[in-house]
């Protein structure tokens, strides 16, 4: 049986800082405790849980770090730009911060724990499930996918017993079937990069999240993944400003 989760939405802007605007943020009640999470933008995300704090591809395009809670977690999903900052990552940082990466991003932050693949550790308290993220069908010129298999990953971070997942830049590959049960999932939706509305639409019933966000979406349409899941009465899509 799926834990119970109960979500009250808030479109406020309670970590906005001076001359920054505002950042919506949704708050669910997990059984351990509220899960505040902040929508900063395109890929970059904030987790606070019982007083700790996960950052996810924190970017300075998308927020001033320095204004934001320190984080105990960095996960970082690959080593593109829009997604691997070290401004950022200094900005957010504390002595005790545990950062997970890649091995794609070794090079640039090489005092951070390396997740393959598949791999599962426990990172500043919270059990973290390494997922492929790759492309399958969208490729440069040269025929070499945007994302080759091996150097992304998605990330399933556990609150509790709410399982969150974080995909990266990815297609909808296989292995989404087999993560088991995602309360709460991060799809991205950026052509040609990642995923069409219908590749969303077949990662979600893959592993039919409770609630689903479209984010790293630039100019696609994300209305037409909600058309698409609108017979899935399960999974609420939800939309939040992360272009």
């Amino acid at each position: 049986m799926r834990p119970l989760l109960c979500v009250v939405i808030l479109t406020t802007s309670a970590v906005a800082a001076s001359g920054q605007r505002p950042f919506e943020q949704d708050t669910i009640a997990t059984p351990q405790g509220p899960l505040h999470i902040t929508f900063i933008g395109h890929a970059s995300v904030m987790f606070t849980w019982q007083e700790r704090v996960v950052h996810v591809d924190p970017v300075t395009r998308e927020a001033d770090y320095a204004t934001l809670p320190k984080a105990d977690l960095v996960l970082i999903t690959h080593e593109h730009r829009d997604h691997l900052d070290t401004l950022a990552l200094r900005q957010v940082r504390k002595p005790s911060t545990v950062i997970g990466i890649p091995p794609a991003c070794g090079e640039m932050v090489p005092e951070a724990v390396v997740l393959r693949n598949g791999e599962v550790d426990t990172l500043a308290g919270f059990l973290v499930q390494a997922v492929p993220a790759y492309n399958v069908v969208h490729k440069r010129n040269t025929g070499e996918p945007f994302h080759p298999p091996g150097r992304g990953n998605g990330y399933v971070v556990a609150f509790g017993q709410t399982r969150v997942y974080i995909a990266g830049d990815t297609e909808d590959v296989p292995e989404m079937s087999t993560l088991g049960h995602i309360d709460v999932a991060f799809l991205p939706m950026n052509l040609p990069y990642t995923m069409t509305p219908e590749m969303a639409a077949n990662a979600a019933r893959m592993m039919r999240p409770k609630i689903l966000y479209p984010y790293h979406y630039g100019n696609s349409d994300v209305r037409r993944l909600v058309n698409l899941l609108r017979d899935e009465k399960e999974i609420e899509v939800r939309i939040r400003q992360m272009r």
